[in-house]
């Protein structure tokens, strides 16, 4: 068609002021179709030709870089490029940007009367995004009608997977073994029971200060660094980023803490928080709300953060009121009977002592156990003062502790502690991956990206994922796959500034079992 515009790639803008009045003059209907397209194979030209044969204008929109949620290495293409690839197909007339993680932007910007997706969206509970229902009603509401193509299915990510490389040999080769035992709508149907489970949070708050700088160099006179602050950010940690993580899977949330009396914390914590889970914080006049200030240098040509120094409030013994821990006791024991699966998140700072030990170990459901070493409490806080959980997750340093061994004798030190445990559960192992361990046996999971930006937050998103996949019911293998998921999606957040998200956990996990 003689279209108003000779170049096909437009701004939003562009397309509002000018595209969309004369094409309506002119009495044009127009199709949009929306997508990633990282890779255009014979499956998009099919979908894309049979959408420009429902009207007279094609529009076709891709999701911005920043916000595909397939794994932290994708898209494979940049925006510009997979903008180009599609101007350059007859059928299509315009190519626009989507900025944002939903359609929305668009539909309401082009108000097409035929919003074209392919046949496998025509069921809505097939759709891992939970969006289908909310775009065609978003559609509806604009004038349009969503309509659905038909034709051979391929994949742009299994083809990236493959054909580009776009996994490592090592991972491509897990994934083409653990997809002979596991199925996505497997992966999927876990979730779902996932969603019916009420979740309690016992652990420590922490408020992670970052203060951004750059580091000039030695002080002239001493052997300290020199830095020139850019800016600080405050994220909630501990306990809270663990409850955050899960809330996304099940909105059954309770977190049970002690903090300080500081109200403006108090009041951004529940304003935050309220809406995704329930709140049974109580506060301490003796100690102040736990904060580790980690001043942080950013690498000059990609986002990587490096760690300058950092410093704490921790006081070297901390024992709340005597009221405050009858309180804790007292509420603890309220949840233990409400709650079906206990995260018992053991930062090793004064609030988890031999009571609240012995009370969650008798009375939890099912117990869920991270036990952490720092620099604060090394040597001072090692799992094996617990002699029960179902699951467990620790990494290297922690094992170490427990049983020491070398590096090569892992598997031995890890079948020792789930058998003092009496459970199953996992070790991370940062770039190496995870390793799952089930009544003795042992599988390893490689590490799903190498692409890192902060790993403050990795093991807490591992903790969470895993071990609610695992109270759902899932094999600890899947456990693994998902705690790997959700580790390599918190390594690319800065801190805990943002929580992992169950679509986001859900779409990488589809894209790694497209091999």
């Amino acid at each position: 068609m003689d279209t108003l515009s000779r170049n096909k790639i437009i701004s939003k803008a562009e397309y509002r002021k000018s595209i969309k009045p004369y094409l309506r003059n002119a009495g044009k209907t127009v199709a949009l179709c929306h997508g990633v397209f990282d890779l255009v194979h014979p499956g998009h030209i099919i979908h894309l030709e049979q959408a420009k044969a429902m009207a007279d204008v094609l529009v076709v929109s891709i999701t911005a870089a920043e916000y595909v949620r397939k794994g932290p290495d994708r898209p494979y293409f940049d925006d510009e490029m997979r903008m180009k690839v599609l101007a350059a197909l007859e059928c299509v007339d315009y190519v626009m940007l989507s900025e944002g993680y939903t359609v929305d932007d668009i539909v309401e910007c082009v108000e097409p009367d035929f919003y074209v997706k392919g046949e496998e969206y025509a069921r809505a509970e097939d759709d891992i995004t939970g969006k289908i229902t909310e775009e065609k009603t978003l559609v509806e509401r604009h004038g349009g009608k969503i309509r659905y193509t038909t034709g051979q299915t391929f994949s742009s990510t299994n083809l990236i997977n493959t054909a580009l490389a776009g996994l490592t040999d090592e991972v491509r080769c897990h994934m083409e073994d653990f997809a002979t035992r596991h199925s996505m709508q497997e992966i999927r149907e876990f979730a779902k029971k996932a969603e019916a489970l009420k979740a309690l949070v016992v652990g420590d708050i922490i408020i992670d200060k970052y203060t951004y700088c750059d580091v000039q160099g030695l002080m002239s006179k001493d052997m300290g660094y020199s830095a020139r602050i850019q800016s600080s950010e405050e994220y909630l940690g501990g306990s809270v980023a663990i409850a955050r993580h899960l809330s996304s899977f099940t909105k059954q949330v309770t977190l049970l803490s002690v903090m300080g009396e500081e109200k403006e914390l108090s009041e951004r914590i529940s304003k935050e928080l309220s809406g995704a889970m329930q709140l049974k914080l109580l506060h301490s006049s003796r100690f102040p709300t736990i904060i580790k200030h980690r001043y942080l240098t950013r690498n000059a040509k990609r986002e990587e953060y490096r760690k300058v120094l950092a410093v704490n409030n921790i006081p070297e013994r901390m024992e709340y009121e005597k009221e405050i821990r009858e309180k804790f006791l007292e509420d603890l024991t309220e949840e233990l009977e409400a709650c079906d699966v206990v995260f018992l998140c053991d930062f090793g700072h004064g609030l988890i002592d031999e009571e609240t030990i012995k009370l969650i170990q008798e009375k939890a459901k099912y117990l869920v156990l991270n036990c952490q070493t720092n620099s604060s409490n090394h040597g001072l806080n090692i799992i094996t003062k617990y002699t029960r959980a179902d699951v467990f997750v620790v990494d290297q340093q922690e094992l170490k502790l427990a049983f020491p061994v070398h590096a090569g004798e892992e598997e031995t030190g890890l079948r020792k502690l789930s058998a003092h445990l009496h459970g199953n559960g996992w070790l991370t192992r940062g770039s190496l991956g995870a390793y799952g361990i089930h009544d003795g046996e042992i599988k390893d999971c490689p590490a799903f990206t190498l692409t890192v930006k902060d790993t403050v937050g990795a093991g807490d998103a591992f903790f969470s994922a895993a071990g609610l996949y695992a109270a759902a019911g899932a094999p600890i293998e899947v456990g693994t796959f998902t705690g790997n998921i959700a580790g390599a999606l918190a390594a690319n957040i800065v801190g805990n500034k943002e929580a992992i998200e169950k679509v986001n956990v859900l779409k990488y996990a589809n894209t790694l079992m497209n091999v």
